[in-house]
């Protein structure tokens, strides 16, 4: 299965369909069973915070997956990103409110590729720090 993105009908500069991903401490605690990641800084806020932390953080890891969903939705099809790496620039703070952190995610068209591929780049912040540098992905497109 492919992505349902024609590769025709891309444009390098046009932007993806921006969004919002809110992160709660329950969230981190599922993330962690799911991952085995159980790193205390994930969790205790005292142990996050005599390590140097404003408070306990979520994992890379499950703030990398959240911002590629702003790709998967818009290729149609998880499958279809061939490649994905970022650069980690600041943790993103859970605090343990109601509200939690919220991570926002732009994307644009950076480049098509060879092979009917594209690459999209994308920006991702939380409580207005940019926590990702070099976040790309490489979609295959049909």
């Amino acid at each position: 299965m492919g992505a349902t993105v024609d590769y025709d009908d891309v444009e390098v500069g046009t932007e993806l369909p921006a969004a919002a991903f809110a992160l709660h401490r329950a969230d981190l605690v599922k993330y962690a069973g799911a991952s085995g990641d159980f790193n205390v800084i994930h969790w205790n806020q005292r142990v996050a915070q005599s390590v140097g932390l404003p408070d306990v953080i979520a994992h890379g890891m499950l703030t990398m997956a959240e911002v590629s969903r702003v790709v998967t939705d818009w290729a149609g099809d998880p499958g279809s990103v061939v490649e994905y790496g970022v650069r980690f620039t600041k943790p993103v703070v859970v605090p343990d409110d109601e509200s939690g952190a919220t991570i926002s995610v732009g994307a644009v068209i950076g480049a098509k590729l060879e092979g009917r591929r594209v690459r999209v780049d994308l920006t991702a912040s939380a409580a207005g720090e940019k926590v990702l540098a070099m976040a790309r992905a490489v979609v295959q497109l049909a």
